[in-house]
C-alpha cells in the first residue's frame, strides 16, 4: 500500500510539472513621461486584464508606465522564452500608442512587431497570441506579414487597420478592443458553450463589439488560418 501511494505521489507530481501552461506578458503605459502623450485607461487594461487571465489559471507578468522600457519588455519576453515549453502557450499583450511597424513604450521608446516576431518565436511554446490596442496596429503586416503567415504557431489580433486609430473610452474605462477582449475572454465570445474560447471565437467577438461601437475602428487578425481553431483559453 506504501509502494502504491509513492508511485501515486510521484505520477501526481511528475504530471504537475509537465502540465500545460500559458504565460502571459501585459504591457501597458498610461504615464510616457510627457504630459500631452499620457492615456488614460491603458494601465486599467493590464490589471483587469491580469484579473482575468489569473482567474484562469495562467501565469502572468505586466509591465507599466515607467517600467515599461524597451529594455524591461524585452528581458520579461527572454524570460518567458525559457520558461515556456512545447506544449505551453504564450500570450503578449499591449495596450498604448503605437505608430506605424511598432508601438511605443515609456517616453515613446519604440518596440518594432518584428522585434517582437523575432524574440518571441525563440520560444518552445507551441502558440503564441499577440493582441495589440494601439493605433495603426495592422501595420505589422508591413514589416512581418510573410513571416506570420508562414508561421504555425504565432498570431497578431491588432485593434485596427494600418491607417487607423485605435480609441479609449472613459466612460467604459477601457480601449473599445480591450473592453471587448475582456468581455469575450469572460465567456462572451464562446459561441458553441464548449468553455473553451478560440482564436476564431475571440476575434469575431471583438470585431462585432468594437465596430458596433465605432465605425472608424475595425479589429485584424494576421497569420496562419492554420491557428483560427486554436483554444487561446477555458473560461
Amino acid at each position: 500500500m506504501k509502494h502504491l501511494i509513492l508511485l501515486l505521489s510521484a505520477f501526481l507530481l511528475f504530471a504537475g510539472a509537465n502540465a500545460q501552461k500559458t504565460y502571459a506578458l501585459l504591457v501597458g503605459v498610461s504615464n510616457y513621461g510627457v504630459t500631452s502623450a499620457n492615456l488614460g485607461n491603458t494601465t486599467k487594461d493590464v490589471k483587469d486584464l491580469k484579473k482575468v487571465l489569473v482567474n484562469q489559471g495562467m501565469v502572468v507578468a505586466t509591465v507599466t508606465s515607467k517600467f515599461a522600457t524597451k529594455a524591461k519588455v524585452m528581458e520579461k519576453m527572454n524570460a518567458i522564452n525559457k520558461l515556456a515549453k512545447p506544449s505551453d502557450k504564450v500570450i503578449f499583450y499591449f495596450s498604448g500608442h503605437g505608430d506605424c511597424g511598432k508601438i511605443l513604450l515609456y517616453k515613446t521608446e519604440p518596440l518594432y512587431y518584428s522585434e517582437i516576431v523575432e524574440t518571441l518565436s525563440k520560444a518552445k511554446a507551441d502558440k503564441i497570441f499577440c493582441f495589440i490596442d494601439a493605433c495603426l496596429a495592422g501595420s505589422v503586416t508591413g514589416t512581418v506579414y510573410d513571416n506570420l503567415e508562414e508561421s504555425s504557431k504565432m498570431m497578431f489580433m491588432m485593434a485596427s487597420r494600418a491607417n487607423e486609430y485605435s480609441f479609449e473610452n472613459n466612460w467604459i474605462g477601457h480601449g473599445y478592443f480591450s473592453q471587448g477582449l475582456l468581455k469575450g475572454l469572460r465567456g462572451m465570445a464562446d459561441t458553441d458553450g464548449d468553455r473553451q474560447i478560440t482564436l476564431e471565437e475571440i476575434f469575431r467577438y471583438v470585431y462585432n463589439d468594437v465596430t458596433a461601437r465605432t465605425d472608424i475602428q475595425h479589429p485584424q487578425l494576421i497569420g496562419s488560418a492554420s491557428m483560427y481553431n486554436s483554444v487561446i483559453t477555458k473560461w
